[in-house]
């Protein structure tokens, strides 16, 4: 399968709502303890996660009139590997809740956690370990 051909079913950008952009970026710095860099796209306000390898996937906080946070809509999974366990701690420590604890899933396949954001956001957290 060519590269091309892998491409086309994986997600290549994601946008998290947010409201306030300065409160959102401290609590997505403390929990990643990474910088996001702050850009601006037409209508929008962004803060962008940093790519962790060439050509990996990223996307952003986004603060825009057509973006509202929520908890009801789809579910975005951050990469938490290897930490997952420190990640969800600095979840509680920058102001977020810890709505599914870390579970274990099957096949070798890793660990999940679920919280919402300083935002009302619901996000996941997956790590291989």
């Amino acid at each position: 399968m060519s590269r091309e051909q892998q491409r086309r079913n994986l997600p290549v950008w994601f946008e998290i709502p947010v409201s306030d952009m300065p409160r959102a970026i401290r609590f997505y710095e403390i929990l990643f303890q990474s910088s996001l860099i702050r850009q601006n796209a037409g209508p929008m306000d962004l803060a962008v996660f940093p790519r962790r390898d060439e050509g990996g996937t990223t996307g952003c906080l986004a603060r825009g009139e057509m973006l509202k946070p929520g908890s009801d809509g789809t579910v975005v999974y951050l990469n938490a590997d290897p930490l997952l366990d420190q990640a969800l701690e600095r979840v509680r420590a920058a102001g977020g809740e810890v709505l599914v604890p870390r579970t274990e899933l099957p096949d070798d396949i890793g660990c999940f956690a679920l919280f919402r954001d300083c935002e009302g956001n619901r996000i996941g957290l997956h790590a291989l370990a």
